[in-house]
């Protein structure tokens, strides 16, 4: 039990679920559970009652059983307990200090990163304002490698997004050129595809594949089928770069999804046997979002954010190309507004980045959210100061396939212009020999670059 006063009234608590739920910024999906503070008086004394507590709490006391959750397990068995000395001293309020002290920089973070579990990243979030998200993901960086390398400091990769509606060839290679030329695409080409079978994965992955060996072209692609497609696609021999997954944060969560961990150790396994990056062997791309194990039944008691932090320590445990909060998505059944959506985004990427994890996000919403487009400049530009590893590139920002409005080709070219960041490395240097950029770092669409495009299309 956990207790606070707050002008002379005991506001009780009676779980550390129920604690860390009531101390989380305002959600409509944990209102929806029934899981939100009932007041903005609850609320700070659950913040205050959860700043006093000790860190060591977490590791005592797991939110879901260890001997009911695959996914606690992991948590708890892959736990630094070594490193973990370093910080165990620490209440969740000393905690925040730490990391927003000025001596606290990459080398310190990036040594706790396993010493961190997803519920110590949680609730030390639940009482940081926006510029301490912000600035302690700065100050993290978690580099990764296939054909390229993304997340350095100073740089700023997206995925390039062409789904289509009917899987159309050509009208996917269309948006894959209108991307290119754009400068899209260092962190992945990857593909909803709209039918989601192995037939139709394999014919978008060798379409994408040939776009990459005509052009030299440094970067790896992805078809975001569900893994046992991709497995079967391995399989028959199919060009198979990253294998992709949406993933949760309890066991239930996840066999919604139809996985378990030894499913994505299967898929991880087999790419990894294909051998086919050049310069590093992250090979694998995860998608989350706050309010998955709500909408499958599968929360158990606990807040989406926390929820959602669980989930990284899935993808840690994989070690990961790309991570992906798909912010918006879901609908505002579970982040009502742009001011919940801003501040899920946020939070999602810092407790990412200080687990360790290469995160990116796909600043979005659904049409029924209460949210525009100006809502999503303002996270994007957030998220570029905090470092964010990628974005998505969008043909419009209007996904015509999965309805919904994320952020376009010309929004990374924003983002890079305004904040200094780069593509890629690699990327960057492919860019510049094929004319589609300059040393300014400008799209420039030169003779060079109208060639290339006739030779992906021809």
């Amino acid at each position: 039990m956990y207790k606070h006063t707050v002008n002379h009234t005991v506001f009780v608590f009676t779980s550390l679920a129920e604690l860390m739920a009531k101390a989380s910024p305002l959600r409509s999906g944990d209102q929806l559970a029934g899981l939100s503070a009932h007041s903005y008086q609850e609320r700070v004394a659950a913040q205050m009652a959860l700043a006093d507590l000790s860190l060591r709490t977490f590791i005592e006391e797991p939110l879901i059983p260890y001997e009911t959750d695959e996914v606690t397990r992991l948590i708890f068995d892959t736990h630094d307990a070594e490193n973990f000395q370093r910080i165990s001293h620490l209440t969740v309020g000393d905690f925040r200090n730490y990391l927003l002290e000025n001596s606290t920089q990459k080398a310190a973070l990036t040594a706790i990163q396993k010493a961190i579990t997803p519920e110590m990243a949680a609730a030390v979030s639940k009482i940081m304002n926006i510029q301490d998200l912000i600035l302690v993901s700065s100050k993290c960086e978690v580099v990764t490698r296939f054909r390229n390398t993304i997340g350095l400091k100073g740089h700023l990769s997206t995925r390039l997004q062409p789904n289509h509606p009917t899987d159309d060839m050509k009208g996917i290679l269309a948006s894959v050129v209108d991307g290119i030329y754009n400068g899209s695409g260092d962190a992945v080409i990857g593909i909803n595809p709209a039918t989601d079978n192995v037939a139709t994965q394999i014919r978008l992955l060798n379409m994408l594949e040939d776009v990459r060996v005509r052009c030299l072209l440094p970067t790896q692609s992805c078809v975001l089928s569900h893994i046992t497609n991709t497995i079967l696609a391995i399989e028959q021999g199919a060009p198979v770069d990253l294998v992709f997954q949406s993933i949760g944060g309890t066991e239930k969560t996840n066999s919604s999804f139809g996985i378990n961990l030894a499913l994505i150790k299967e898929g991880y396994e087999a790419a990894l046997s294909l051998g086919r990056g050049s310069i590093g062997n992250n090979v694998m791309y995860f998608e989350t979002g706050q309010g998955s194990s709500l909408s499958a039944n599968a929360h158990h008691g606990i807040d989406q954010q926390t929820l959602e932090a669980r989930a990284y320590a899935v993808a840690r445990a994989f070690d990961p190309l790309l991570v992906n909060t798909v912010v918006g998505f879901i609908g505002p059944e579970y982040l009502f507004d742009s001011k919940q959506i801003i501040r899920a985004g946020l939070e999602d990427h810092f407790c990412g980045k200080i687990m360790g994890l290469p995160m990116g996000c796909d600043v979005c919403y659904t049409n029924h959210a209460e949210a525009d487009q100006d809502d999503m400049d303002i996270l994007l530009t957030l998220l570029g100061t905090a470092g964010c590893n990628f974005i998505m590139g969008v043909p419009g920002a209007d996904d015509i396939m999965l309805n919904y409005q994320s952020t376009s080709f010309h929004d990374a070219l924003y983002a890079r212009q305004l904040l200094g960041l780069r593509p890629a490395p690699e990327f960057e240097e492919w860019l510049l020999k094929m004319g589609i950029m300059n040393p300014q770092l400008q799209i420039v669409h030169s003779d060079a670059s109208q060639k290339l495009m006739k030779m992906i299309t021809s």
